[in-house]
């Protein structure tokens, strides 16, 4: 999630439209592991798969925010929507 911020901020100034050709496969890699974080946390994956082991646990009670919304949900609720408006970018920019 961290390098999507620099990468888009670069694209802004001077305006760069290919900026989506750098920020899509970052955006799709990053929701590809928040899949997979949240079949984690929601107990899809056995536990014999998880690389949980060591510190603090895929479905500890702080990945947790306000008793009720887990952040893994919150990850790819947010990859999701950067993904999608990337996707529409680029095709409005092919054109």
């Amino acid at each position: 999630m961290f390098p999507l911020p620099i990468i888009l901020f670069i694209g802004l100034y001077p305006v760069d439209k290919q900026v989506v050709r750098y920020a899509l496969p970052v955006a799709i890699i990053g929701l590809l592991f928040t899949v997979y974080h949240c079949l984690l946390f929601f107990g899809v994956i056995p536990e014999s798969l998880q690389p949980c082991s060591q510190g603090v646990s895929c479905k500890d009670a702080n990945m947790v925010l306000f008793d009720f919304l887990p952040i893994p949900l919150l990850s790819l609720a947010s990859f999701s929507a950067i993904t999608i408006l990337l996707l529409i970018i680029r095709t409005r920019t092919d054109k």
